[in-house]
């Protein structure tokens, strides 16, 4: 196979235009499912404050007839509980020429990156919303920040914990080890476990529920990394409802290896994967008791010019209010491999 004498062909070709698409391919992860589901609210501080209360427990109530020495019994105030909120921003600039060239797959190079930046604060922000950060009130050189989940789950109520450690033998809840009068943690981290990680269990999630039916609350969701969430599809098939569904004779045949909702003694679960949150741990959620409250949403600000460019702010601040943490739960210390 030869070529003849003089063909011309496009490897020493000039001036062959280029074929370069206009749409820009990202698949990059942008769910935030803990930030799409929890409430959103406002404040008018950096600290800024809520109250949470409870009954007495039930006890027996029996009174004479005719009784005229009752006194009123001693009054448990509510409990009031602060947090801060914390300023995330990204900064873009572009040069004047950048802004006047064409590209392609975006009109505006200063633009584009805009809108990248705000998905990256919105992941930025799920990730610290599903850590263990404990509040920081900032100083001139340090910059506030706002307790995160796994700091409220251990201080509703001074003593308790829905916190669950599985590497504990026997499973333990983990007092929460910040001042209880504080108003948010301020201790060591609460989330720590105490021994080697676990092997998930449904007695574990079924003491989670447990423990959180017992304070009140109803949680409808377990979010954990995708690890956990193949742990819990392979919990085993006593776990496992029959599922039988018609398929028509010429249909694919659908074969069903997972999880997606678990049904305890303690109410149903929606089981939800998270690329997010931290691992070797399962969040239960009850999400009416959550919400982010901002001092300024979302915002674009223009910046001064000093030169031949534009600059520009994506900036939010904003701060997690958690209405009563015993409402949720968390198991900590499970194996995720």
């Amino acid at each position: 196979m030869a070529i003849a004498t003089n063909t011309r062909t496009t490897y020493s070709a000039v001036g062959i235009r280029e074929d370069l698409s206009n749409i820009i391919y990202n698949i990059s992860p942008m769910d935030t499912p803990f930030m799409s589901s929890v409430g959103k609210g406002s404040c008018d501080n950096t600290l800024f404050e809520w109250q949470t209360d409870q009954l007495a427990d039930a006890a027996a109530n029996q009174q004479l007839e005719g009784d005229d020495s009752m006194n009123a019994l001693a009054v448990a105030e509510p409990r009031r509980l602060q947090n801060y909120a914390q300023i995330s921003y990204k900064a873009v600039q572009t040069s004047g020429t950048a802004e006047a060239v064409d590209f392609a797959g975006r009109k505006s190079s200063q633009a584009y990156q805009l809108a990248k930046r705000a998905k990256e604060i919105k992941r930025d922000m799920e990730k610290m919303l599903l850590s263990e950060d404990l509040a920081v009130s900032g100083a001139t050189g340090t910059p506030r920040k706002t307790a995160a989940v796994m700091s409220w789950l251990g201080t509703a109520s001074a003593g308790t914990s829905n916190i669950i450690d599985g590497s504990a033998s026997p499973v333990v809840g983990i007092v929460n080890q910040g001042s209880p009068t504080a108003g948010y943690p301020n201790g060591t981290s609460v989330a720590s476990p105490s021994g080697s990680d676990a092997v998930l269990t449904m007695a574990m999630i079924n003491l989670a529920m447990q423990r959180v039916f017992t304070e009140g609350g109803e949680p409808t969701e377990i979010m954990c990394d995708a690890t956990l969430k193949q742990k819990i599809s392979s919990l085993g098939g006593s776990v496992i409802a029959d599922l039988q569904k018609d398929v028509p004779g010429a249909a694919p045949a659908t074969a069903v290896n997972a999880i997606d909702v678990l049904v305890t003694d303690f109410g149903t679960l929606k089981i939800v994967p998270s690329r997010l949150c931290l691992p070797n741990q399962l969040y239960f959620f009850d999400y009416d008791f959550w919400s982010i409250d901002y001092l300024r949403p979302f915002m674009t600000e223009t910046l001064a010019k000093t030169g031949d460019s534009v600059k520009q702010l994506m900036i939010a601040e904003y701060g997690l209010r958690a209405k009563n943490g015993l409402a949720n739960a968390a198991l900590i210390g499970i194996k995720d491999a």
